[in-house]
């Protein structure tokens, strides 16, 4: 059946595509919600470039048709901006026509009356799809790039295995998988003796066959794996024929830790990167702080200490300087950028790390993705249950996206870590806060 959405400012300085997102169904935009696009347009961010994305879709759809009246789409659906309606029947006492969402439902609950087809509010503001919901109007997220995230690709399987088939692991140094265990690319398996068994095993899928980790155990500039989770990420960070790795993990857990020490390792002692870049997107959590005097580095800084200190302890734990940071800043080893600052680059052989990786939506990872040139590897590192974006959550931030999307894919590899190891205490309160 033909449906008409309804689409909020939110969802296009979201995801810009989300215009063509609905195959043939009629999308509407209110005439406020151009307003606000507008308003947005001249932000130096991702969210400025979306809004710009947006106008620009809009004005080559005018030598199409009449946007007041619907232009057709090529998947048979099509595209109305609709001037707000003023008439306050039936809309609550008191009801200001001043707040752009109260115009946005305005518009809804009119076109809920006036047409036959099912008419939907998408938005990502928690508040106004509750708000829809009081007044009668059907309101959803945007579900283009959410994925199921209680169901998230762990990258790690446990599972029993007979006596022979483990004694065939060790010997053979190789376990064909038969058809009864789907596996995908890199995937890491716990192998368990059946029953009584006291055998296990660490592997890990490599063309259709479980192997035996190479790396697990290897030293990375001073670390060392504490827990099978870290060895196994070790292990995905330390190949370098897997060019996409996703770490997920709550705090505590290493997931930072062991790309840096991963990435130091990679560039300054097998020199088989040019550089480590180091990025992570400027999200703040609780209020900001505003504009930081300074220089460049100088404003980073703030944003960028907890990569330092993560460094400083590197460097701490092998008795170097601690100012030997910024030395590998100024010799060109290390960088340390803004994500906002990576738009249009190219970046061959190079080591990337991108912290906080949760913070960014599935359109901004692809951005950062497309960034990476020839022979570099690229590492995304976060939390899916501590996000400071307004509009993502722990099913559509671009991390998780990531994840699940890349899964069959040979160039990629991903560990979720459970375990904490940064101290008792930040495991307690992991836990239980």
């Amino acid at each position: 059946m033909l449906k008409t959405y309804i689409l909020d400012t939110n969802v296009l300085l979201y995801n810009p595509d989300a215009l063509f997102a609905f195959e043939d169904n009629n999308v509407v935009i209110p005439f406020v919600v151009i307003e606000e696009i507008d308003n947005q347009k001249k932000r130096q961010d991702e969210t400025g470039r979306n809004a710009r994305v947006v106008a620009n879709k809009l004005d080559a759809m005018r030598d199409l048709g009449s946007l007041s009246e619907g232009v057709k789409l090529p998947s048979g659906g099509s595209i109305k901006i609709e001037l707000n309606h003023q008439d306050l029947i039936d809309m609550p006492l008191g009801w200001d026509l001043h707040k752009p969402d109260n115009r946005i439902l305005a518009v809804a609950k009119h076109l809920l009356h006036e047409l036959k087809e099912p008419v939907y509010l998408v938005t990502k503001d928690l508040s106004l799809r509750v708000k829809a919901d009081v007044m009668g109007i059907p309101a959803q997220d945007f579900y283009k790039d959410k994925v199921d995230y209680p169901f998230l690709y762990e990258g790690i399987l446990s599972l029993e295995f007979t006596r022979e088939q483990i004694d065939r692991f060790f010997n053979e140094g190789s376990l064909p998988l038969n058809g009864s265990i789907q596996a995908y690319p890199h995937q890491f398996f716990i192998m368990k003796g059946m029953g009584n068994s006291s055998q296990s095993a660490l592997g890990r899928c490599v063309k259709n066959s479980i192997v035996p980790l190479h790396n697990g155990e290897s030293v990375n500039f001073g670390v060392r794996a504490r827990n099978k989770e870290q060895k196994f990420a070790m292990e995905i960070l330390s190949d370098d024929d897997v060019k996409i790795v996703t770490l997920v993990g709550c705090a505590g857990t290493g997931k930072t830790l062991l790309a840096l020490a991963a990435g130091l390792e990679k560039v300054l002692e097998q020199n088989k990167y040019s550089r480590l870049l180091i990025t992570r997107p400027i999200v703040p959590m609780g209020h900001d702080i505003g504009y930081l005097p300074g220089s460049k580095e100088e404003k980073l800084r703030p944003w960028m200490q907890p990569i330092f200190d993560n460094l400083d302890y590197l460097f701490c734990n092998r008795r170097e300087s601690l100012n030997i940071t910024d030395h590998l800043i100024e010799r060109g080893s290390l960088e340390i950028e803004a994500l906002t600052y990576i738009r249009g680059r190219s970046i061959p052989k190079q080591f990337i790390l991108c912290d906080e990786a949760q913070n960014l939506s599935p359109h901004m990872i692809k951005t950062v993705i497309t960034r990476v040139g020839e022979g570099s590897k690229i590492v995304f590192t976060g939390d899916p249950e501590q996000i400071d974006h307004p509009y993502l959550d722990s099913s559509s931030n671009g991390l998780s996206y990531l994840a699940e999307k890349l899964k069959t894919e040979e160039l990629a590899g991903h560990v979720t870590l459970s375990k904490g190891e940064r101290s008792e205490v930040a495991e307690l309160s992991a836990k239980l806060l």
